[in-house]
């Protein structure tokens, strides 16, 4: 009898510790309908400025640091109406340097 209840628990807290809500704090993230962080480029909404010299469908990558001190990388495409659509999102932890 208890055996069964442990391997709920236990499983229940593995979940709890690989689940999380918070898109900032993913390692990596891709598909559709990743949301945008603080420091994105459509965080806020779509950019004003249209890249019109970029052919549609190309695709870039944007590098910032989140809140946490974390690197992080995102790939965005270009789409048919020259907005732009995250596609992919990596946080890298960058080890400290010292520049002194």
């Amino acid at each position: 009898m208890k055996t069964p209840f442990l391997c709920a628990a236990f499983a229940l807290c593995l979940a709890g510790c690989t689940a999380t809500s918070d898109p900032s704090m993913r390692p990596f993230d891709a598909g559709p309908g990743i949301q945008p962080i603080p420091g994105s480029i459509t965080y806020g909404g779509q950019p004003r400025t249209k890249l019109t010299k970029s052919p549609i469908g190309s695709s870039f990558s944007h590098e910032f640091d989140n809140a946490f001190g974390y690197r992080v990388i995102e790939r965005y495409v270009i789409q048919p109406d020259r907005s732009l659509l995250l596609v992919s999102r990596r946080i890298v932890r960058v080890p400290f340097s010292r520049d002194d």
